[in-house]
């Protein structure tokens, strides 16, 4: 098969059954994750999220971003190709043995990047192979609800976005546009107003925060001018969004200017889940009815002893919606990956 080293492809044999296997990939902003299974592996339906856990997996393989509109096309691309090879490669099997491929990716918002990724899949696979391209949302919402899409989930991680479905088909979506066009409840969101805070006090234009010696200290920075330079000097969206948990802390020790920060990103995130719930009336006519909201993702578990932003986002919501459940998936992106390809047995059974 085509097996990836170093950027190049390398060819190796076939030793899985001839069934063939199928993929499953899970694209982050920070992480991606693809596994590969049997395609002859049996899935039944009904049994709880227990059906889901104990699908049988070959290998395991996982990298960094796969977002384009954070790292670029080339580099999501060689990221996405780097995981299928490699998850083929340690399952001993090739592109040929691929049935089917199912990929949930963030940054995916429009038909036009499903065909940008579609054709880049082509690129490593025969046209024989089924492909299914959906948001990262997917996975996440299929975590919390044993596969079954419906409701609404919240990803807030390094970016954002709110996803509703509805059991008739229909979908929705809130944020998820990155940085610049307003995803300030995401991780980036947060560290870049924490960022621009410091700047201001360094400035006299804002107030004095804690912020500023805390950030300094995990960076290993002595000035709050060399904050331009290390944040210039690489802007990829995780590199921001890993000061989060520094504003988390300062804001439970009391730091007025972290707190405002987190309070302006709970309102966002819930601001978003309320369109979403709003476009598809998820609440019913009353706006009492019940639905699930799975809420996933670095900033969501981003807590300590006061600060729970998840509960936070969860209060605002209930105010207006008395009927949503929030639930809090403690699982990883190889257990969304066992929901969703559980959820789209369907499709992965090759049905004619």
């Amino acid at each position: 098969m085509k097996g990836y080293t170093n950027g190049e492809i390398q060819d190796f044999e076939d030793e899985t059954s001839p069934a063939g296997v199928i993929l499953g990939l899970d694209g982050g902003t920070t992480s991606t994750v693809c596994i590969c299974m049997l395609a002859s592996a049996s899935i039944s339906f009904g049994g709880g999220g227990e059906a889901a856990e104990s699908l049988p997996i070959l290998s395991r393989a996982s990298a960094g971003c796969s977002n384009f509109n954070s790292v670029g096309e080339a580099a999501a691309k060689e990221t996405l190709e780097k995981v299928m090879v490699e998850a083929l490669s340690m399952a001993h099997s090739n592109c040929s043995a691929v049935r089917a491929i199912c990929l949930a990716v963030s940054g995916v918002n429009h038909p036009s990047d499903q065909q940008k990724i579609l054709e880049w899949v082509r690129d490593l696979f025969p046209c024989s192979v089924k492909i299914i391209i959906e948001n990262d949302a997917v996975a996440a919402m299929a975590s919390g609800t044993l596969g079954k899409l419906h409701g609404c989930v919240l990803i807030a991680g390094t970016g954002c976005i709110a996803y509703g479905f509805c059991e008739d088909g229909r979908q929705a979506r809130a944020a998820g546009a990155g940085p610049i066009l307003g995803d300030w409840g995401s991780g980036y969101g947060i560290a870049a107003q924490a960022l621009t805070a410091i700047i201001r006090a360094h400035d006299g234009r804002g107030p004095q925060t804690t912020l500023m010696n805390n950030i300094l200290n995990v960076l290993g920075l002595s000035s709050p001018d060399e904050v331009i330079g290390w944040t210039y000097a690489d802007p990829s969206w995780a590199r921001i969004a890993a000061l989060v948990p520094v504003v988390v802390a300062s804001a439970e020790d009391g730091d007025e200017v972290a707190d405002k920060i987190l309070h302006y990103s709970v309102q966002e995130l819930a601001d978003s889940v309320k369109a979403v719930i709003r476009r598809l009336k998820l609440s019913g006519e009353d706006g009492k009815s019940p639905f699930p909201l799975v809420m996933v993702g670095g900033v969501i578990e981003a807590n300590n002893k006061k600060w729970d932003i998840g509960k936070e986002v969860g209060k605002l919501i209930s105010k207006d919606y008395p009927g949503v459940f929030p639930i809090r998936p403690k699982v990883s992106k190889l257990s969304r990956l066992q929901y969703i390809l559980w959820e789209w047995q369907f499709f992965l059974q090759f049905s004619q």
